[in-house]
Order: C-alpha cells, then sequence, then structure tokens
C-alpha cells in the first residue's frame, strides 16, 4: 500500500510517495486497538464506580484539562521552544527540552492542585480534611521547578561546551 507524503494542509510535491510497511500498518492497528480497549475499560470502571451524578462533574474536568492543554499549555510549550529556537539559534535541544519538560510537569502538578485549592474555598465541616495551604505550596513548587529547571538547564549549556571544546574565559585571561 502506497500513501502519499504530506501534512495535509499542502499538497505533496509531484511524485513524492511513502510506502508504508505490512509491519507498520500492524503495529499501528495493534495501537489503536489497545487505545480502544484502554478507553472502554475506563469507561466501564467509571460508571461501575462513580455515582451517576458525578459523571457531569467528571466530564466537565475532563474537558476542563482538554481545553488548559489545547489553549493554553500547548500553544505556550510551543511558542517557547520556537523563541527558544531562534534566540541565536545558541541553544540546544536539550535546553528546549529540559525547559518544555519542567513546563509540562508543572502544569500537571498544577492541574492536580487547583481542584484542592478551590475546594478549601468551600470550607469543608471537618478542618482535617484539607489542613495545608495548596496554594502557597503550588506557588513554592513553582519556584522549586523553575529553579531546577534553571539549574539543570546551565549544567546541560556548561556540559555540551565542555564536550564541543569551546572554553570560556574569565577575567584573568584577558
Amino acid at each position: 500500500m502506497t500513501e502519499t507524503v504530506g501534512t495535509g494542509l499542502n499538497p505533496p510535491p509531484a511524485g513524492i510517495t511513502a510506502s508504508t510497511s505490512r509491519r507498520m500498518r500492524t503495529i499501528r492497528w495493534a495501537l489503536v486497538g489497545g487505545g480502544v480497549l484502554l478507553l472502554a475499560w475506563g469507561a466501564f470502571v467509571m460508571f461501575d464506580l462513580v455515582r451517576l451524578t458525578r459523571i457531569p462533574g467528571v466530564a466537565l474536568w475532563i474537558a476542563a484539562a482538554i481545553l488548559l492543554h489545547d489553549a493554553i499549555l500547548a500553544p505556550i510549550v510551543f511558542a517557547l521552544g520556537i523563541g527558544l529556537r531562534r534566540a541565536g539559534r545558541r541553544v540546544s535541544g536539550t535546553v528546549i527540552a529540559i525547559v518544555q519538560g519542567g513546563i509540562v510537569v508543572g502544569s500537571i502538578v498544577s492541574l492536580i492542585a487547583v481542584p484542592t485549592i478551590v475546594a478549601k474555598n468551600f470550607a469543608p465541616a471537618n478542618a482535617t480534611v484539607l489542613p495545608l495551604n495548596y496554594g502557597l505550596n503550588l506557588g513554592i513548587f513553582w519556584i522549586v521547578l523553575a529553579a531546577l529547571t534553571v539549574g539543570l538547564s546551565a549544567w546541560a549549556v556548561m556540559r555540551e561546551r565542555r564536550g564541543s571544546g569551546v572554553r570560556l574565559q574569565d577575567d584573568s585571561e584577558r
């Protein structure tokens, strides 16, 4: 089977095609089948364990997570990657991956923490249910994550410069 190469936005140049092997088609169908089975299992477990009155809340949470990802997180990570690539073309792929990974980890932790922050505002009857200041903890987490991301990025840059033979001059050598 031969498939036309292209992104779907622009047609491919005349005469360019890509052959999809039988093995690759088998792998794709196995992945699609596995994904469908996992979705079915998740739906079964959800409807089995979650009260029907809570399903709209779960659906709202899933919709908000998709919106957060597609409307906020993905464009930020994409723009950051483009911006770092255009920064004089001197930023390595390793640094870009570290920064993007930091943003993704921070976003996932925020997605998990925000419901507890909102729930804390409703003041549960039992004060021991949500005993911590989750907003402050999330802020501290982001500061630590930013420091780790900057530190890892600096370490990666120094390692790459050492490996490529580029030496930084200190003031005594000038």
